[in-house]
């Protein structure tokens, strides 16, 4: 939610519906004055980057009363499931990488979304072709088992130094008391506005009394959301997973809430209380790489970012830095993400169903036959096929598979500012987390659970759907299956030590907004508040062979000198929005986030210094 706009007036909403809608608001000078942020901020103790500033300024209270990187963490999104609820919350899931000091030793927790034990493949399917996409976005049927709390209750137990009660309190108080509405707010409910006056809940929660988004300038309260993270704080996370907020959910996702006479075709989905009581976060191996004499941990599978990053930087690696020109090295990076990006699409999914070539595409035998493609001087002019690194994996070898097209790719395929949140975290003793978390996209699946507060994902549409209901692909639906994601959380060591941790939002994008960061900062020196703040670019074997970029870039001498080498880019406005903490050898840290993308971001440390 950026930086926040100060109210000049407040509404009062009840928000929700059912039992525990709230009517009373709190007094308007608690809610509209944000504490004072600013995107950059170098210092000790502890630092935070969010892209709001009140979840900022949870994770530093947190902090300051002792708490670790972790527990900041989870407290600073929980605020996001507040202020920033059409990106990230507890309907969705997400991914979390740490850095633990006493242990030495980097984790990584994935509590992705999983497809309900109920769905099968071809419920997805009608007259023999892919739904349409607007009416599996819009639907039960698009809804994965959320992952967030059990994420977030899992990080504690396992990482954290206090209990889920305690963190979420920031988060209830800010629910309660509300907050200013921002012109980023009041645009994502516009974008959604459609489908929310189609869901009674929704309609309740968002809109006005006259069926428009709440204005800027208004106090936007939540009780229901309060009331949520309240008995989450009782109860535990068994309060979300079992029991009347379970029902609730499932009860939406399988009785849609529409409004009577609405025309809109809502299509019920299959969840049922055992896929909520089933749910498990699952502690993963990091993929580890190597780049320029730093190691860069990433999440595996059902993540794609940590392989595609690691293969993207090992197809660039051979070719020094200082012996091109900027946009010469450009050229090939953006050549390398093309490359990556065919692998990854052909062969990564979930773990648990795929046998996925993590070995063969990380070996520096594979990236040194791949980068001989990478040879010339001109932009490629034809997709980019996958290679072969089945016969890279060492013993497990395995033959290369036919993949099949896709009728219609994963939803984060296609576009660039699909709504998710990253938050950077570190603390006094040296632990630093990179924690990316998200309902696909912008407002999930339009729907909010009644009573409770906050919407739906609809990851499943991060799913790929080939032509033919029963083709194989790495990425299709099946129950119990996470579907692929390009959530991209990221730390890098030297000598064994940490130097950054970095992430952003941004569909498939994360990878190269991600990836584009670490090379202006690693390779062409950039300070990391500059290296996330330049103008991006992003090549992902896209069909057409042009690039995605921001307007900056393009304007840019380097995109000129790209186009005499063939290169073409589509302008997609502002891409990704990154937040980011880098340890410096005199043990300070400076926290970057977005200085303007997404109306600007919030960093904070707990002893500033000068």
């Amino acid at each position: 939610m950026r930086r926040l706009l100060f109210s000049v007036s407040a509404s009062l909403l009840c928000l929700g519906l059912g039992p525990g809608c709230a009517t009373t608001p709190a007094p308007k000078s608690e809610a509209q004055t944000p504490p004072a942020s600013s995107p950059t901020a170098t210092g000790r103790g502890g630092a935070a980057a969010t892209v709001d500033v009140r979840a900022t300024s949870a994770a530093l209270e947190v902090l300051r009363s002792g708490g670790n990187a972790v527990d900041a963490a989870v407290a600073a999104a929980s605020v996001l499931g507040v202020t920033d609820p059409y990106s990230c919350g507890i309907g969705g899931g997400g991914f979390l990488v740490a850095w633990l000091a006493r242990d030495g030793r980097v984790v990584t927790l994935d509590h992705r979304e999983t497809a309900p034990s109920g769905l099968e493949r071809a419920r997805l399917y009608e007259h023999g072709a892919p739904l349409p996409f607007e009416e599996f976005v819009t639907s039960g049927l698009s809804v994965g088992v959320p992952g967030s709390l059990m994420g977030w209750s899992e990080a504690l137990r396992l990482y954290g130094s206090r209990s889920l009660a305690e963190v979420l309190q920031p988060a209830i108080r800010v629910a309660e008391q509300g907050f200013p509405v921002d012109a980023t707010f009041h645009e994502q409910t516009r974008h959604n506005v459609e489908r929310f006056r189609d869901f009674t809940s929704s309609a309740a929660l968002f809109l006005g009394p006259d069926g428009q988004p709440w204005p800027v300038g208004a106090t936007f309260q939540n009780p229901g959301l309060a009331r949520t993270y309240r008995l989450v704080a009782q109860g535990g996370v068994s309060a979300f997973y079992r029991g009347e907020l379970a029902q609730a959910i499932v009860s939406t996702v399988t009785r849609p809430p529409l409004v009577a006479g609405a025309s809109r075709t809502v299509r019920p989905g299959v969840m049922r209380l055992e896929d909520l009581e089933r749910y498990e976060a699952v502690v993963r191996p990091p993929v580890t790489s190597t780049y320029r004499g730093y190691t860069l941990y990433g999440m595996g599978g059902p993540g794609s970012g940590g392989v595609t990053l690691a293969l993207t930087l090992n197809l660039l690696e051979p070719q020094a830095p200082a012996s091109l020109s900027r946009a010469r090295f450009l050229h090939r990076y953006l050549e390398a993400s093309r490359l990556a990006f065919a692998d990854r699409n052909a062969f990564l999914g979930d773990p648990a169903f795929v046998s996925v070539p993590e070995a063969g595409l990380l070996s520096r035998e594979y990236a040194a036959r791949r980068g001989a493609l990478l040879e010339g001087t001109r932009a490629s002019t034809t997709t980019a096929l996958p290679g072969n690194p089945f016969p890279h994996q060492g013993p497990a070898r395995a033959v290369l598979p036919r993949v099949p097209e896709v009728a219609r790719p994963a939803a984060e395929e296609t576009a660039p500012n699909k709504e998710t949140t990253h938050i950077t975290t570190s603390d006094a003793e040296g632990n630093l987390v990179a924690y990316t978390c998200t309902i696909e996209g912008e407002g999930g699946n339009g729907m909010v659970v009644p009573g409770y507060g906050f919407l739906l994902n609809n990851e499943l549409t991060d799913f790929d759907l080939p032509a033919s209901v029963d083709a194989r692909h790495p990425n299709t639906p099946a129950p119990g299956k996470r579907p692929r994601s390009s959530m991209s959380p990221l730390l890098v060591l030297k000598d064994g030590k940490p130097v950054l941790a970095l992430g952003s939002p941004g569909g498939s994008t994360i990878i190269t907004t991600v990836g584009q960061t670490l090379v202006n900062h690693l390779d062409f020196g950039m300070p990391i508040e500059q290296a996330l703040a330049a103008p991006r670019v992003s090549q992902r074997n896209s069909p057409d062979n042009t690039s995605q970029a921001e307007p900056a870039f393009i304007a840019s001498p380097e995109a000129a000198e790209l186009g005499a080498m063939g290169h073409g880019f589509t302008n997609v406005g502002p891409l990704g929005a990154l937040t980011a903490i880098r340890v410096h050898e005199d043990g300070t840290v400076t926290a970057a986030a977005e200085p303007t993308r997404r109306g600007g971001g919030s960093a904070m440390v707990v002893e500033p210094v000068k």
